[in-house]
């Protein structure tokens, strides 16, 4: 932290508003905190590190749903460890985002009728720069709405120019070590943004298409193929055949025609073909299909180019000039007039790729590019998780993991674009090439001239770990804070970033991995459990729920459905609820303030202590231990769960309303039970402080009149247990839920008094009189009382006289009904399960479900008969 942390705070306020409202204080508390420098790390320090990296926002981006989750989880992660004592730091950041970025401006560009090429290279990264300094990066005022603890002083961009020498300097090492090599092979192209794009972009959905059989060839010497892209045939170089296949053995070797070309290509032998799957036959098109350019290098067979970037044929001919899908169309009118198509189908859904970031259909095109080759790299990324180095949570994740590195093809990390980190290539007039690194001069002189793409923007985001860090420099931040603690991130980009990162890192810092656990995440959706889409109708601005609810209410819902690796369902209704509890924890916190609750001087004896007090501290002392061991497994929901239903439940439904008799009564008591409530209150805060900063910070500066709860000490479990006091006051809590419950049933309303004999004898329950009649609206019997119904629970004894607070009539009308309605319902029930042909065509979950209701109906059968016996007679 900054030297401004330890200025002394201004006097605390004394009593709380009546209403919490987060837009009042939200914003002006995150301020205070990044002014007194809370997020800041410092590298200097002596305490233990704690880092976790943002995974960096695209520039271009503004805050989801998707950012607010993962942001919470981290926030919630840092702030518990700052509390704990580590040196934390949550390293912010954004990513340059090339083909997104490019695409923004380009469309600026357009609506004043110019293009990228009107300005030329040099003048349109000036106007990406200004771009960015005008528009980019509004995610970071949005992350700031939120309550991210970032270390802001430390934002970095991945085109700033320490992040880019770290760039440059392991292209440099990677070319020397042979590990970067330029080579023509197919690649994913997309015909929109003109650029080559990797493997794990490329989206792929179901598309209806065609499947066109066409007849290659004459007689006997004809054979047919069949192809969803008839427009890639007038590139075709081969057809292959199985070396098995009895069918087309006469014409291995030998030369078939091609139609419409005038051109004759072989019929080879090859392995890769399935003899099982169509006609055995495949057209072989080695420059625009990844697959048949390995056949292509196989056999030895030239690659024709038939498609410009843009998609356009480009062979000579009638279909010169026509898009991809126009001359589809056109070529396969021409064959069938020609009498060469044997059968088409249409629709036929296939999987179809398409860039992910403007979902044209990508097309594979042979083509010059920079690769990195993965063998040793994507190895010791491998061995890293094998031998135990870095641990992935959930661990079945690791098996997706493994799948990947164990398989991954070598990395083409060149992109036909302008904006981002340019290949640091330099050729020469005579076929030189020389590659220079950060602290070389580029050739000069005439002819030379530097390689025209940019590297994928991937390549930039895997050094993130440790480029921010300093590095290449050897700085303190990088040896403080190298390696991260953690890496939380979904499991969506376990490929495109985590297995990029981990080779890097292991590369550039000799055998170090970046981080020492992967904690993996699912994917936000409805709470129908369906993905989120602007085109679904059912996308969401998390800034209009905090507008709404508050920060805390989102931050808590994400949080209550974070289960390691999967999926979070959530709609506003959930969001809502997290408001109400936020309200529970602020009227909870005023009334305990309004009664004297203190954290002032030691803690009393527990000697002194009624069983109430014993028992909330005993509970209080196994949730701290239980939140600490969810924190340490991850289980952000299990975790947030687990306080929510003690905050609500044990300390503000139980414990609070418990203590009212106590205030009243006022004495020694009374004042324990203050000093164990601010205890309570204070632990509690504390605890719930990482996942929703807002509300707590302003409650327990209040309480505690300390500087801020961001810098207070995490709670520690004491030890104290007392499993006494948790049988008496779960006894208590049985009595109380049980005459509340019956109350209920005889349709008494909350407040209507009752009188009432409590037998307490052979219990510990005896000094909770008070507590008991208080809560249930019992008064004293009375002498008229006369004992209609008894209730026997927990070894007491609870008579009480509902003679005049009911219409018996009536409420025996009203249950002999409900008793009618359930038996009729076991009727049905026990029917269906006793008839043998159902239950032989039944499927198992409807039998099952049959079983449910029955058990149900007796179950009300047994309660609604209990409470027509208790009723008094007529």
């Amino acid at each position: 932290m900054t030297e401004n942390a330890q200025q002394q705070p201004p006097a605390p306020h004394t009593e709380l508003p009546t209403q919490y409202a987060p837009a009042d204080v939200e914003g002006p508390l995150y301020e205070r905190w990044v002014e007194r420098g809370y997020f800041e790390a410092d590298e200097k320090s002596d305490k233990p590190p704690y880092t976790i990296v943002i995974p960096p926002p695209n520039v271009t981006g503004s805050l989801h749903l998707g950012h607010a989750f993962e942001h919470t989880l981290i926030d919630a992660l840092t702030r518990r460890k700052r509390m704990q004592g580590y040196e934390t730091l949550w390293q912010p950041g954004m990513d340059h985002a090339g083909i997104a970025t490019q695409n923004v401006v380009e469309r600026e560009l357009g609506k004043e009728g110019k293009s990228r090429h009107d300005l030329g290279r040099e003048a349109f990264v000036e106007r990406v720069w200004q771009w960015k300094g005008e528009s980019g990066g509004q995610i970071s005022g949005q992350m700031r709405r939120l309550g991210d603890g970032v270390a802001w002083s430390r934002e970095r961009f991945t085109m700033d120019e320490g992040l880019s020498q770290a760039v440059q300097t392991i292209f440099k090492r990677l070319y020397d070590d042979e590990l970067i090599y330029r080579a023509e092979r197919i690649i994913n192209w997309c015909p929109r943004c003109l650029t080559a794009i990797s493997d794990i972009e490329v989206e792929y959905q179901d598309d209806e298409g065609e499947l066109v059989s066409i007849r290659y060839g004459e007689g006997d010497d004809s054979i047919v193929v069949a192809t969803t892209r008839a427009e890639t045939m007038l590139g075709d170089t081969a057809v292959a055949v199985h070396p098995e296949d009895e069918r087309y053995r006469h014409l291995v070797g030998r030369e078939i025609e091609l139609p419409l070309t005038g051109r004759r290509i072989p019929v080879v032998a090859d392995e890769h073909v399935d003899p099982e799957f169509g006609t055995g036959a495949v057209k072989v098109t080695p420059a625009h299909d990844p697959n048949d350019f390995e056949i292509g290098q196989r056999h030895d067979l030239p690659a024709v180019t038939i498609m410009d970037e843009h998609a356009v044929i480009t062979a000579h001919g009638p279909f010169q000039g026509l898009d991809r899908l126009e001359a589809r169309s056109a070529i396969v009118a021409a064959l069938r007039a020609e009498g060469r198509i044997v059968a088409e189908k249409r629709p036929y859904v296939h999987s179809v790729g398409h860039c992910s970031r403007c979902k044209t259909t990508i097309e594979p095109r042979l083509s010059m590019q920079w690769w990195v080759k993965v063998g040793p790299l994507a190895k010791a990324a491998g061995d890293a998780v094998r031998d135990g180095r870095v641990k992935i949570h959930p661990q079945e994740m690791e098996k997706r993991y493994f799948d990947w590195v164990d398989n991954l093809h070598d990395w083409c990390i060149s992109r036909q674009l302008w904006w981002g980190h340019r290949i640091p290539v330099w050729y020469g007039p005579n076929g030189e090439v020389v590659c220079v690194g950060p602290d070389d001069e580029a050739p000069t002189g005439e002819g030379w001239h530097q390689d025209t793409d940019v590297l994928d923007t991937w390549f930039s985001s895997g050094l993130w770990p440790f480029s921010t860090l300093g590095w290449p420099e050897q700085t303190e931040s990088l040896a403080k804070f190298y390696p991260n603690s953690v890496l939380v991130t979904g499991y969506d980009i376990l490929f495109f970033w985590v297995a990029r990162m981990m080779m890097f890192g292991l590369y550039a810092m000799d055998g170090t991995p970046p981080f020492h656990t992967i904690a993996l995440h699912g994917m936000v959706r409805d709470q129908f459990g369906k993905k989120m889409s602007k085109s679904f109708g059912n996308a969401v601005n998390p800034l209009d729920w905090m507008d709404k609810y508050g920060s805390d209410a989102l931050r808590f819902t994400l949080a209550r459905g974070a289960n390691p690796g999967v999926d979070v369902p959530i709609g506003e209704d959930w969001v809502q609820g997290s408001r109400n509890f936020a309200n529970k924890i602020w009227n909870a916190t005023r009334f305990a303030l309004m009664n004297g609750a203190t954290i002032e001087g030691e803690l009393p004896d527990a000697s002194r202590m009624s069983a109430t007090d014993r028992w909330i501290l005993s509970r209080l002392n196994s949730v701290v231990a239980e939140v600490d061991a969810l924190y340490e497994d991850f289980q952000f929901a299990k975790l947030s769960d687990a306080l929510f239903h003690f905050a609500w439940d044990e300390v503000f439904d139980w414990y609070v309303e418990l203590s009212k008799t106590t205030f009243q009564a006022g004495g020694e008591p009374a004042e324990v039970s203050k000093r164990v409530l601010g205890e309570v209150l204070d632990v509690t805060l504390r605890l719930l402080h990482p996942v929703v900063p807002f509300v707590t910070e302003t409650l327990w500066t209040t309480l505690t009149g300390g500087e801020s709860i961001v810098i207070a000490e995490w709670p520690e479990d004491r030890g104290f247990r007392d499993e006494a006091a948790e049988r008496e006051i779960g006894s208590l809590q049985s009595v109380i839920t049980e005459v509340r419950r019956f109350r209920a049933d005889q349709g008494l309303q909350p407040g209507q008094r009752v009188p009432a004999r409590l037998n307490l004898d052979g219990t510990a329950l005896a000094p909770h009189e008070a507590a008991i009649r208080q809560l249930l609206r019992l008064q004293p019997e009375g002498d008229a009382f006369t004992a209609t119904a008894t209730l026997p629970v927990a070894g007491a004894e609870v008579a009480l006289d509902l003679s005049g607070t009911i219409d018996v009539a009536a409420e025996r009308k009203r249950l002999a009904k409900d008793l009618a309605a359930a038996e009729k319902e076991k009727a049905q029930a026990t029917a269906k399960l006793g008839n043998e042909a159902f239950l032989a065509k039944a499927p198992d979950n409807v039998v099952e479900k049959i079983r449910g209701r029955l058990a149900k109906a007796d179950e009300d059968i047994a309660r609604i008969q209990a409470q027509l016996d208790r009723l008094p007679a007529a």
